[in-house]
């Protein structure tokens, strides 16, 4: 029997700075962690890890970062590109990045567990200073925006890495330069992808018009309305799991008899040993036609 291997869109995109790598052997680091897209129902979330060699934390005042909702688009654009492209910045500063889908957003959420949007920012946030670690990156200390009751996140991470200074704030990105950089590196990466997404569905829907991504968006709102089939709901860009969403679904889509184990067969026939098996027709409901 072949091993099971998650499908694609169950696993985090992987994308790391040029430099990343090399910084096993630069002496202590300082970290920031922080993410892009926790609210939008459209598009992926993306979980940020900067990296500053502690002796040249002064790159990140040179670069001028800050909380990357504080700055214009066309200024976290400029930042990013230099830690992307400047010889000297890069040697200082590094990230790694952990893109999010919206599917695996959305197959998380549906399931019957309160609370997985935190579950999942907070296993990106440990995946990420694990892989730090895991590239013999010399850690000193962990600055993170906090997700959830702040006390209680800073304990859990703490648990798990013992041997670090873990600080866990609220609006961290606006306190800790390295925890901005995180965050501009994620949102212009989460901007980048939307603006260019890959829409497995047909290209037709690269042109249209999705506003800001935002549940309270009128433009986002439209898109969702207009771009609703009737079988198969919204493209991959969505997160069928948000409550905007499911509004939509409820309103447009063809209704569908989800009783996947025959609980409902079964309650019909009370003195029946075994549930009927369960076929496709199952999953549907006969409707009258229209005359």
């Amino acid at each position: 029997m072949e091993n099971f291997d998650f499908p694609s869109f169950a696993k985090y995109e992987v994308i790391l700075g040029e430099e990343f790598n090399k910084f096993a052997s630069c002496g202590p680091c300082i970290l920031g962690v922080d993410e892009a897209g926790r609210g939008p129902v459209l598009g992926p979330m993306v979980y940020g890890l900067a990296i500053v060699k502690e002796k040249n934390q002064k790159v990140l005042k040179e670069l001028e970062v800050d909380d990357s909702k504080a700055l214009t688009e066309k200024k976290r654009e400029k930042i990013f590109s230099e830690m992307n492209n400047d010889d000297q910045i890069k040697k200082c500063l590094t990230y790694r990045l952990h893109v999010i889908s919206p599917r695996m957003i959305s197959c998380r959420m549906l399931m019957d567990k309160k609370g997985v949007l935190n579950d999942i920012s907070h296993s990106s946030c440990i995946d990420l200073i694990q892989a730090a670690l895991d590239a013999g990156i010399n850690v000193k200390v962990v600055y993170v925006d906090t997700v959830g009751p702040k006390d209680k996140y800073q304990k859990k991470l703490q648990s798990i890495f013992k041997n670090i200074s873990i600080v866990v704030s609220e609006k961290a990105d606006s306190k800790y330069p390295i925890v901005s950089a995180a965050s501009i590196a994620a949102k212009v990466t989460r901007d980048n992808l939307i603006s260019n997404w890959n829409y497995i569905e047909g290209d037709e829907y690269s042109t249209k018009i999705i506003g800001s991504g935002y549940p309270g968006d009128m433009k986002t709102r439209q898109y969702l309305d207009d771009n609703c089939d009737k079988v198969f709901g919204f493209t991959s860009l969505v997160r069928f799991s948000w409550d905007t969403a499911e509004t939509f679904l409820q309103k447009k889509c063809y209704k569908v008899n989800w009783d996947p184990y025959n609980v409902n067969k079964a309650k019909e026939k009370p003195g029946t040993k075994k549930r009927p098996a369960v076929t496709i027709l199952n999953f549907f409901k006969k409707v009258a036609k229209k005359e």
